[in-house]
């Protein structure tokens, strides 16, 4: 439970592995990743303006883990020939001055974006894949190499990006704040993980403990930083729990699904989930609007899901007084790139 001094989810693996324990037994429908699997063989249609850029999205196999009991992540991955938990826990430090050493400044005399990719769960590869690729939207399409600080739990970084930690957003934020003007600027916020009907999204780097993350805990994040332009994104079941706490003038925030709704496209045989093919790579694509590809993301997800016979995630959308506007300003300056491809990361 969050003390009244610190609103992290101070949340034992083991003690999430017991609640999974529970929570299998009374769960009959896998979410957010697993599909029936009589809807296994046939692909998603790609949205026809960037058809080359993305595999439609793949369903996940039967037994994959539901949000709920992904929380039970001991799936033995930890790699045998790279570092130990506890050097890559003592590492965090000097990864992130890299990191925040390697932004490039802000263009002056127009709209910058800064991004930060969280990807939270170490135990599947989906949110390694999106979190790296808003790396290269950002830097290609958009035309800001230097801009994006990229998150992760994953097996095969553990020596080349920071951890998506609680810690380390706090210490992103920050960092970003010394790069951009923060009062003219604008955050762009992008997390990818599993989230729980609690509206917690599980942040996991099994064996090392780590913070878990609610709405309470990121807009207390925030709130603490001098970012007037906010974009913010969760990509995760349940996510539209966030909207409440996040929502605000000069702030944008999106959901891949409503407060009580699972959204679908992770599990291990996934490369990237239905939002994040359809917002991040089908929608940015083609437009840079935010608003406008999330528009289109939601009317393909809907198609999607309702091919799947599964009850729809109906992605959420708040648009804070002023942020219209100030995106406007950015895309008049913005010099777009093409399209980019979505490539899976390698191991």
């Amino acid at each position: 439970m969050p003390s009244s001094l610190d609103p992290r989810r101070r949340t034992p693996i083991y003690v999430l592995a017991a609640f999974a324990a529970g929570a299998l037994l009374t769960l009959g429908v896998l979410r957010h990743g697993p599909q029936p699997a009589s809807v296994r063989a046939e692909p998603l249609p790609a949205a026809p303006a960037v058809a080359a850029t993305a595999p439609a999205p793949s369903s996940s196999v039967a037994d994959a883990p539901s949000d709920d009991s992904a929380v039970d992540v001991d799936n033995g991955d930890w790699p045998a020939d790279g570092p130990t938990p506890e050097q890559v826990f003592t590492s965090q430090s000097s990864l992130m001055r890299k990191a925040i050493a390697g932004l490039a400044p802000r263009e002056a005399g127009k709209t910058n974006v800064y991004a930060i990719a969280f990807g939270g769960d170490g135990a599947e590869d989906v949110f390694r894949n999106e979190a790296e690729y808003m790396g290269r939207l950002m830097d290609r399409r958009f035309a800001s190499p230097g801009h994006t600080l990229v998150l992760e739990n994953n097996p095969a970084t553990l020596s080349s990006h920071p951890l998506a930690s609680w810690t380390n957003l706090e210490q992103a934020l920050d960092g970003v704040t010394k790069v951009m003007d923060p009062r003219e600027d604008v955050l762009l916020l992008y997390v990818a993980t599993h989230g729980g009907s609690d509206h917690s999204l599980l942040v996991d780097m099994d064996p090392i403990p780590l913070d878990q993350l609610d709405p309470d805990g990121l807009a207390d994040i925030l709130s603490k930083r001098p970012f007037r332009w906010k974009v913010l994104v969760v990509n995760a079941c349940y996510s539209g729990g966030f909207v409440p706490k996040l929502r605000g003038a000069g702030t944008l925030v999106m959901t891949s699904a409503r407060t009580d709704r699972t959204s679908f496209g992770c599990g291990a045989d996934s490369d990237i989930t239905y939002f994040g093919h359809a917002w991040l790579v089908d929608g940015l694509n083609a437009t840079p609007d935010f608003v406008e590809a999330f528009g289109k993301a939601r009317e393909d997800i809907a198609a999607w899901e309702k091919r799947d016979a599964v009850t729809p995630s109906e992605p959420q959308i708040d648009v804070g007084k002023g942020i219209g506007e100030k995106l406007a300003d950015w895309r008049k300056a913005v010099k777009l790139g093409p399209a980019v491809p979505f490539e899976p990361a390698r191991p």
